[in-house]
């Protein structure tokens, strides 16, 4: 379905009943991330699947204000007025675990549950946050020249995704095809707004005032993520950590049983194991 939020048309998918569960997927995704999760979630819980700012189906505007981070998340905030969803649980992979971050933090009321896999509070210093945004740009002017196939080729092999080599053929086809399905303009755009150098640091006071439940899931193997979970934990009045052995940055991919059941015995109430 459409969601028209201040002029830009939102592409959102909805699937099953229940709670509200919204999923956010990571840069480069769309919300077809999510749909082999759809009978086991949808089963419990009411999906709401939209395609982020600068991704899949949702408009393209090159007014650069709109993909600011919190800008993100005041448009998501709407789309659910539209829907007339009050609240939710929130699962966010990546880049969408940050705007679901964001989401927590600047709508506390909104979120019941909050899941992150593989995802960060930003960067904590503004050294850190200069150096990303000058690479970030670098990253989106390359797109820009050069188009989305071979910016593709490059984020195929950056070390992130290497664990993601693992994989079938035809399931690393598949995630190449969903990829190249996105615009050079949205990326981009993507990219300079919402990149981790330009949101804003929610390390400290943010963190710690968050008062809904918080998941963290990480995989074994991608040790950087593994790291800002190990610390994001110490902030948290109500975190719960949960590695994923033999694993890398997209668990969901990866690990996607094991995955499905993490997220659904959380959600549902159930002791993680």
């Amino acid at each position: 379905m459409k969601v028209l939020v201040n002029g830009i048309s939102f592409h959102v998918e909805l699937y099953g009943q229940g709670f509200p569960f919204v999923l956010l997927h990571g840069f480069t995704g769309n919300s077809t991330t999510w749909f082999p999760f759809n009978e086991e979630w949808g089963a419990h819980s009411q999906l709401i699947m939209p395609d982020i700012i600068g991704h899949g189906k949702t408009a393209i505007t090159m007014d650069a204000d709109r993909y600011e981070m919190k800008a993100a998340a005041r448009d998501l905030n709407e789309i659910l007025n539209q829907l007339k969803v009050e609240q939710v649980d929130l699962l966010g992979y990546s880049m969408g675990g940050r705007l679901a971050l964001t989401f927590a933090i600047l709508f506390p009321e909104r979120v019941r549950k909050l899941i992150l896999e593989s995802s960060s509070p930003g960067l904590l210093t503004e050294a850190e946050r200069v150096q990303r945004r000058l690479s970030d740009e670098k990253l989106a002017q390359f797109i820009e020249e050069h188009g989305v196939e071979l910016f593709v080729n490059d984020w195929e092999e950056i070390p992130l995704f290497a664990t993601l080599k693992r994989l079938p053929a035809d399931v690393r086809e598949k995630i190449r095809e969903q990829r190249l399905l996105n615009s050079a303009e949205g990326l981009a755009n993507s990219l300079r707004g919402m990149g981790t150098g330009s949101q804003p640091s929610w390390w400290g006071a943010p963190l710690k005032q968050l008062a809904c439940e918080v998941l963290l899931i990480t995989g074994e193997q991608d040790s950087k993520f593994c790291d800002i979970a190990r610390n994001m934990i110490k902030e948290l009045k109500k975190g719960k950590w949960v590695i994923v052995p033999d694993c890398g940055h997209a668990i969901h991919v990866e690990e996607s049983k094991k995955f499905g059941t993490i997220v659904s015995d959380f959600v549902s109430d159930i002791c993680l194991k």
